[in-house]
């Protein structure tokens, strides 16, 4: 295969301005949110200098998309896609405000971050069914996979930029100067879907409230190629996630110096922009569980060895290598959600994506900040890496059609 076929496939670029011009909004959007992950992060700590209060911060993102996410994507699935995301951008970009002005304003009890964090989190959960749909109703069918890549790849990007940034500002300018930039960002995300064309859910409506989040579940648990992609992906996030052990670890090996703490999060993002960069040829050989399967076991060997190894550099080297790993799987289990959902089900899905993708991570860092608390950050990194890569094994071995399936 050429290096041409290796590279990220850009055909979605030429194919739709549309989507084109919901990447740039989008793009600068993350690139705002990750900064805000870090400042939150940061802030945390130092009000409080506790794992357990950096764990609660992905607490308080996670629980408003495992209580709100499938009701969120059953009400989308009865609605207007774009209506929804439009409503949803709105609202996070409020929160993000008032997280400048908290910020600003200074000596808030960090309860009240926490839950300024958790509602921008409602909004999100709303937010990202309604964005499920976007690729597969923008695209040709085999343009799919290249769209969620590049997707990824500018995701990886900013995750690569944003932290960086907001490491310089914050011992710069303070945290609410990071909390105001993100909300500044949110203009140009509205901008870039304000151009969608109407999205109405395509076949069979959804049924309201209760029995419409049943129907999506009954599913996910008949379809056992996107169920066994979920878990694959739980089992590489709740297990494993390392984030909150973040500020502990850059305390132990880099000072604690903010400007340190957002290259952890810039090491992720340097090995999923070059894998993304690189996943033409995953993207066209059409076999998304396999890759996916193979990516998220390599997710926790690294993570493990990075707990094991006490030089700062080399540890930086293998959260590269995760980061490759996370991204390929990330690209891979969205592929398999947006290729095998119908249409009318597609938000609900798309909602349980995101409780795995958003709510997993966050899960997983308090899991992280709870036994690193209990024991250290070491015991924490190598029990996570281990724990992931025998539940990747133990799903392979139990869904076959995950290992064998193909992209239809």
């Amino acid at each position: 295969m050429s290096l041409t076929d290796s590279l990220i496939d850009v055909r979605p670029l030429r194919a739709s301005p549309v989507f084109r011009r919901l990447l740039v909004g989008r793009t600068v959007s993350v690139l705002g949110g990750f900064m805000t992950m870090v400042t939150v992060m940061y802030q945390v700590w130092d009000l409080t200098r506790s794992t357990a209060w950096t764990g609660a911060v992905g607490l308080a993102q996670a629980l408003p998309l495992v209580v709100f996410g499938l009701f969120a994507g059953a009400w989308v699935d009865r609605a207007d896609r774009r209506r929804m995301y439009l409503t949803a951008t709105v609202g996070q970009a409020v929160c993000s405000l008032l997280l400048a002005v908290q910020g600003f304003t200074g000596h808030v009890p960090v309860v009240a971050v926490l839950a300024l964090v958790s509602t921008q989190s409602c909004f999100g959960a709303l937010g990202a069914p309604a964005a499920g749909v976007f690729v597969p109703r923008l695209l040709p069918k085999d343009q799919v996979a290249a769209g969620l890549a590049l997707n990824q790849v500018t995701g990886q990007a900013m995750m690569l930029l944003g932290p960086a940034l907001a490491g310089v500002l914050l011992g710069w300018l303070g945290v609410g100067t990071c909390y105001l930039l993100d909300a500044l960002s949110f203009g140009l995300a509205f901008y870039g879907a304000f151009g969608l064309p109407p999205l109405p859910p395509e076949g069979e409506p959804s049924r309201a409230g209760l029995h419409g989040v049943l129907d999506g579940l009954r599913f996910l648990a008949g379809h056992r190629v996107v169920r066994g992609a979920l878990l694959t992906d739980l089992a590489a996030t709740v297990l494993s996630f390392p984030v909150s052990l973040f500020p502990l670890v850059n305390a132990e090996r880099f000072g604690g110096d903010p400007r340190t703490l957002g290259l952890f999060l810039s090491a992720l993002a340097v090995g999923g922009v070059t894998a993304t960069v690189l996943s033409g040829s995953l993207t066209r050989i059409g076999r998304p569980g396999t890759v996916m399967l193979c990516s998220s076991a390599a997710w926790g060997v690294a993570l493990l060895l990075f707990g094991l190894t006490a030089n700062p550099w080399t540890g930086l080297g293998l959260l590269v290598l995760a980061g490759a790993a996370d991204a390929v799987s990330v690209v891979s289990r969205s592929t398999i959600v947006q290729t095998r959902t119908p249409d009318a089900l597609l938000g609900r899905v798309t909602a349980a994506e995101q409780i795995v993708g958003q709510a997993g991570p966050s899960l997983g860092n308090v899991r992280g900040g709870l036994v690193a608390g209990w024991s250290s950050g070491t015991t924490a990194l190598i029990t996570g890496g281990l724990l992931c890569a025998l539940a990747v094994a133990g799903v392979a071995a139990t869904t076959p059609e995950l290992r064998e399936g193909t992209t239809p």
